[in-house]
């Protein structure tokens, strides 16, 4: 059989691919929704044996088995299928990294309808789906964002917390902008006995927040703070201020608006961590963050995956000093630590 390949000339491989990737998303969903990954971790190798796993048929299993390998998330031998690393870590239940709840947020009805006008966005300049996007006030999508994220945001809000136990470790009050689920607050709070958190976000999403809290053990340091984050008085004397995945909704006039706040709420030498999709200067390269733009084009009226050059001219346009980016590990995210 010969294989069509780029290197071989022009081939319409990479639009058959693209055309078609819909099928690789469906393919995830339907084995997430079958629990399939689990299911072979458990020993269940063959089509028949995970047919009965899974409830499903046979023919409809084998299928679905041979497509999820070639898209890299099993391998397949004659004794049956097996999971990849990356399959066992972030698709079986039984792990502590199971990513597969992610999907009920990834492809919500927002995401998907924003693709889905992706003309009309791009004739736009945003999204064409509603007149806010999902920057509308206290849009339902943030409480499944908040319950089903938590597994993709745990590691680098574990490592926020490693730094700022290592680096500002008499931080004591710390301000969680957009808090969503209070993973980022709560895991410094582990780590920094003494901080105390105000979890800032619309009063639907912060119940989200608050059961985090309690389930983690440090909800007597755990305060919140409803409403609107450009409207709310978000008091002063912060050490520390967290805008995670927050600034990319907005345009550059609005971030600094906010940014411009945030100052004023942190004490001399206090700092801001900021987690975002940060391309390099190329905005091409890496894909995984680079790629991020088109969603903010689709689900937003301004939004964008700002490069760093951007976010530094946003920081010093209102008053801060210095700003430094790190890549997060296991992460397709970066940081930003920012001093006043």
């Amino acid at each position: 059989m010969t294989t069509i390949s780029q290197s071989d000339g022009p081939s319409p491989v990479l639009f058959f691919q693209t055309a078609t990737a819909h099928m690789r998303t469906a393919a995830l969903k339907t084995a997430v929704e079958l629990d399939l990954f689990t299911g072979i971790g458990e020993g269940n190798q063959t089509p028949e044996t995970l047919a009965i796993r899974c409830g499903v048929s046979q023919r409809g299993m084998r299928m679905l088995l041979d497509y999820l390998t070639i898209a890299g998330f099993l391998t397949k031998q004659p004794k049956g299928y097996g999971l990849t690393k990356d399959s066992e870590i972030f698709l079986t239940k039984e792990s502590p990294a199971y990513l597969g709840a992610a999907l009920e947020f990834m492809l919500s009805a927002p995401l998907v309808e924003g693709a889905k006008n992706l003309t009309g966005a791009v004739r736009k300049g945003g999204t064409v789906v509603s007149e806010e996007g999902t920057t509308a006030p206290e849009h339902p999508e943030w409480v499944t964002f908040a319950r089903s994220m938590v597994p993709l945001m745990k590691g680098p809000a574990e490592w926020i917390a490693h730094w700022v136990s290592q680096q500002t470790p008499n931080t004591r009050k710390v301000l969680d902008v957009a808090a969503g689920h209070g993973m980022f607050g709560v895991e410094i709070a582990k780590k920094v006995p003494q901080a105390q958190i105000m979890a800032q976000d619309w009063a639907n999403v912060l119940t989200v927040a608050q059961e985090t809290a309690e389930a983690a053990g440090v909800i007597d340091r755990f305060r919140t703070l409803p409403g609107n984050v450009f409207d709310v008085d978000l008091g002063e004397g912060y050490d520390l201020v967290l805008l995670t995945n927050f600034l990319h909704h907005f345009d550059e006039a609005t971030c600094e608006t906010l940014l411009n706040k945030i100052h004023g709420t942190l004490s001399d030498g206090g700092k801001i961590i900021t987690l975002e999709f940060i391309p390099n200067e190329d905005r091409i390269s890496p894909p995984e963050m680079a790629e991020f733009c088109l969603i903010m084009l689709t689900t937003t009226p301004a939004g964008d995956a700002y490069t760093f050059s951007e976010y530094q001219r946003m920081f010093q346009n209102t008053g801060f000093s210095q700003s430094e980016m790190y890549d997060v590990p296991g992460s397709n995210q970066r940081a930003i630590i920012t001093q006043k």
